[in-house]
């Protein structure tokens, strides 16, 4: 048998469909929208292997509309326009039945592509559903983007997973003949990533490595011995790639050195640029550290530069120990507050004149206009500190640098009262 396992159990009812009830469940929104009869154009968003096809099919059946198909990867302005005349000819602006047309992998297609597709959605000749994997925020044009519903996919669960398995064995035509047992599901299900395709074209590939009179027992032994070891699945461009590195800082931020450098090697797994990451870290020894452990910033540049001169496979040892590094380093986005408030003040009072004795005065004329007049040069004073006005008359007394509460900037904190108490509140 030619067709793959996945294709053959493609569900063509939603009763028949797992998973995502809140969509398809007794009140889930596209039951409802079934119901009714009244399908709204939609973006479906998620994971690969989550039913996204399927269900675009499984609308269409069961509202009875004729059904139009495109691949982003294959199609252009014309196929897109050829479709829609021929949907203007099934449906139109007066009828609840017209056309659905289903263009998988959306986000592939370009601006003009997805702007050829505006008006019939607007003018109801087309009910359009788009599936993606990416984030439509960022891979759909806005005008298009408030014209559809989004829903999001999940991933399968195991529960999910594992019914899938037994209504292979048992409903498949060719399984179903097949003495199976299913012992472990673990490492398939760990294979899969919540894929219920490659799930079950794993499983297919299992079964059929067998000879036809075995007895087959599904072990996670068996299952690492028949499957080659499973290819991450990381986008460097897409949603993977935002969501990891994301979870990445958060758990370094957290300062949690598990979670890190799990995160760590995912991004190294799916081939992230090494400097990408080095990068981010640099980043975050400054906002997330900052003063608390001002050589976090200084081993986050060495790191930097060094992954950059070494790259894979040895800069995973490198980013290792600097990400574990700043997990448990001590906090502080002090920092990062004080020019976030001070680019604030700037935006809401304008270009404030400088202070004349803080004026550089390179000229006569300058001096005689009272440029750097009475200023006080710090090292002139003791503890080289002079109680001077550095601020615009406007903003005198405003305080953008709070210290954490931690050691080091507890210090800061103190050799800040001790000069500026009458004037910053320290």
């Amino acid at each position: 048998m030619n067709e793959p396992l996945a294709e053959r159990l493609r569900p063509q009812t939603l009763d028949d469909y797992l998973s995502q009830s809140h969509l398809v469940g007794k009140t889930g929104v596209l039951t409802q929208q079934l119901q009714n009869g009244a399908i709204a154009s939609m973006i479906f968003w998620g994971p690969p292997g989550t039913g996204k096809t399927t269900l675009a099919n499984i609308i269409a059946n069961e509202s009875n509309r004729p059904f139009y198909t495109l691949s982003a990867i294959n199609s252009g302005v014309k196929n897109i326009r050829d479709v829609i005349d021929k949907a203007k000819q099934r449906g139109g602006l007066f009828t609840t039945k017209n056309p659905i047309l289903f263009i998988d992998e959306i986000h592939r297609f370009s601006k003009s592509q997805q702007d050829s597709l505006l008006q019939a959605v607007e003018k109801g000749w087309v009910t359009l559903i788009g599936a993606t994997t990416e984030n439509p925020s960022f891979e759909v044009i806005p005008a298009l983007l408030s014209r559809c519903q989004v829903y999001v996919l999940n991933a399968f669960d195991k529960s999910d997973l594992e019914a899938l398995l037994k209504r292979a064995i048992k409903e498949d035509d060719s399984l179903s003949k097949r003495n199976i047992k299913l012992k472990e599901t673990e490492a398939l299900i760990r294979l899969s990533g919540g894929d219920a395709r490659k799930l079950l074209n794993a499983f297919e590939l299992i079964v059929t490595s067998f000879t036809s009179d075995e007895k087959i027992v599904i072990t996670n032994e068996i299952v690492s011995e028949k499957v080659q070891n499973n290819t991450v699945r990381y986008d460097k461009t897409g949603e993977q790639h935002y969501d990891i590195i994301s979870a990445f800082i958060k758990s370094i931020r957290g300062s949690d050195p598990n979670a890190a450098v799990y995160w760590l090697a995912r991004m190294i797994e799916g081939g992230e640029d090494v400097k990408f990451i080095a990068r981010r870290l640099l980043i975050l020894a400054s906002e997330d550290i900052g003063n608390a452990n001002p050589t976090a910033l200084v081993i986050a540049n060495n790191t930097f530069q060094a992954v950059s001169i070494i790259g894979y496979p040895e800069s995973r040892i490198i980013l290792s120990q600097c990400a574990t590094y700043l997990a448990t380093s001590p906090k502080s986005n002090a920092a990062y507050e004080a020019i976030g408030k001070a680019q604030q003040l700037v935006k809401d009072t304008g270009d404030l004149s400088v202070p004349l004795s803080v004026r550089n005065a390179p000229t006569k004329l300058m001096k005689e206009l009272g440029y750097g007049d009475n200023y006080k040069y710090a090292h002139s004073y003791d503890n080289n500190f002079a109680n001077h006005e550095f601020l615009p008359e406007e903003i005198i007394n405003t305080t953008l640098y709070n210290p954490g509460n931690n050691t080091r900037e507890n210090a800061q904190r103190e050799f800040l009262k001790q000069r500026w108490k009458d004037k910053y509140g320290y």
